[in-house]
């Protein structure tokens, strides 16, 4: 599996061969506070859960807005983007168990979009620099079966302090296939509008 850093660029090709199905997931932690009992001797830790949104928004070459899909629309318009629902908490530990997941079939995206982009908010305010870290990663279901194929880990950072959404990775349609660039910002926004009308206007 392909470990990606900000700003990687990857074919979506398998052998020479267009990958078909993916499916982008995102997994995130629960925030996890530790308070001090009996003079300090004993520590309880207790987990808050965070409830991020994860979404998509589909442009044409001109960076028009032509689709978007989340937690309150899972299926793109013409059917070849299906998010998977609204996970509201979290875990507890790190793990490799992904908290939602969007599929996309590109042999039926539809001939007019050219950028796919993949971003998340979160939907208390609570800020990115208080979650512990946050992970996309693309599977590969051409053949029927999930493959991990290159994943992007994004562990809190202090510049995240009042960034309450994320822009994590774009896919972009090429003349034979389609790329994969990892982005990783994260913003002010809080809703995905607002998240939609900032792609627009930096991340295209």
């Amino acid at each position: 599996m392909i470990n990606l850093s900000k700003g990687s660029i990857i074919s979506l090709k398998k052998n020479e061969t267009n990958l078909e199905n993916i499916y982008i997931g995102v997994n995130w932690g629960k925030i996890s506070n530790v308070t001090s009992s009996f003079f300090g001797l004993f520590k309880d830790t207790s987990y808050e859960n965070v409830d991020l949104d994860a979404s998509v928004a589909v442009f044409d070459q001109h960076n028009k807005l032509l689709d978007r899909i989340f937690f309150n629309k899972t299926h793109s318009d013409d059917n070849s983007i299906i998010h998977s629902g609204d996970d509201r908490a979290g875990d507890s530990s790190n793990d490799d168990d992904d908290n939602e997941v969007i599929s996309v079939n590109l042999k039926k995206i539809r001939s007019d979009a050219e950028k796919i982009v993949f971003f998340i908010n979160s939907y208390k305010g609570q800020e990115f620099d208080t979650i512990p870290y946050s992970k996309i990663r693309i599977l590969d279901n051409t053949e029927g079966r999930k493959v991990p194929f290159a994943q992007f880990n994004l562990s809190a950072q202090p510049e995240f302090k009042t960034k309450k959404s994320m822009v994590m990775a774009k896919v972009l349609r090429e003349k034979d296939g389609w790329k994969f660039v990892t982005i990783g910002e994260a913003t002010s926004t809080l809703k995905i509008d607002d998240t939609i009308a900032l792609i627009q206007a930096q991340y295209l």
